[in-house]
């Protein structure tokens, strides 16, 4: 198993933490393989994710989309299978994209990065 995986930690919730704290909103989520972290992807407009990774070094993330299952080392690149990681392993599956609920603006779509 690659370092920067901790399978025992759970997510920090089902939306990404800084966004629900500034009330920003978020396209996609993605966990922190190692602390639980759950951040907002990199097509979203303030790429929590990433941010999080340049904060803390840690290294692994995992897609917190329903049906997603892949993990990502920003270290070198890849995308990869990984191991189980202990539930939640994505958002609710009624959780609105763009989210929370409400939160984006209605032209959301021109304030996301391609």
């Amino acid at each position: 198993m690659r370092d920067g995986i901790n399978p025992e930690v759970p997510p920090s919730g089902t939306g990404c933490k800084e966004c629900l704290e500034t009330g920003g909103w978020w396209v996609h989520l993605r966990r922190c393989a190692q602390c639980g972290h759950v951040g907002c992807c990199d097509t979203s407009p303030s790429r929590h994710a990433t941010a999080h990774f340049h904060a803390t070094g840690h290294p692994v993330i995992r897609s917190f989309e329903p049906d997603e299952e892949w993990f990502f080392d920003y270290r070198d690149g890849a995308v990869f299978p990984g191991p189980n990681l202990v539930a939640p392993i994505a958002r609710p599956v009624g959780q609105s994209v763009p989210g929370p609920e409400g939160a984006a603006p209605p032209d959301w779509m021109d304030y996301i990065h391609e």
